[in-house]
């Protein structure tokens, strides 16, 4: 039987992140718990200081297919290249111009949110399809694929 997985990110700001990849994704930040209104309702019931209610974070599919996705804060920044990374499938079944027009406009609209524009590969049939290299707010790379 498969499992069910979750993508986690260490991260300086949980919530700003999450928010980022709920946009880039097409997901949600997760809700809270129970009938709270809010995550700042349920971390202040849960005990939780003020000061730590932005230690995690979220993301989830709202038709509940995909993975959830985990934003925890850590102390340190990110220093390194990824080595593992998100393609994000922005131009499924697009070929050649049209699909590189596809990946163009997903990536102004993710720079419009704070993502970071790194680089573009141009298709190379018969394996290339062409791809772009994205950073979100934090510097974590990611592909426009």
């Amino acid at each position: 039987m498969a499992r069910d997985i979750q993508i986690t990110f260490d991260c300086a700001d949980p919530a700003a992140l999450a928010t980022f990849w709920a946009e880039a994704l097409r997901y949600q930040v997760q809700a809270p718990p129970g009938d709270f209104e809010s995550w700042d309702q349920a971390l202040e019931a849960m005990g939780v200081p003020p000061e730590r209610r932005n230690d995690a974070s979220a993301v989830v599919d709202p038709d509940g297919s995909g993975p959830r996705v985990f934003f925890q804060k850590v102390p340190e920044p990110k220093k390194v290249k990824n080595r593992v990374h998100l393609d994000v499938r922005a131009a499924p079944g697009l070929e050649g111009a049209p699909r590189m027009a596809a990946l163009e406009a997903e990536a102004d609209r993710l720079v419009s949110h704070g993502a970071t524009r790194l680089g573009r590969h141009e298709p190379a049939p018969p394996l290339g399809a062409g791809h772009l290299i994205m950073a979100d707010p934090e510097g974590n790379e990611f592909c426009l694929d």
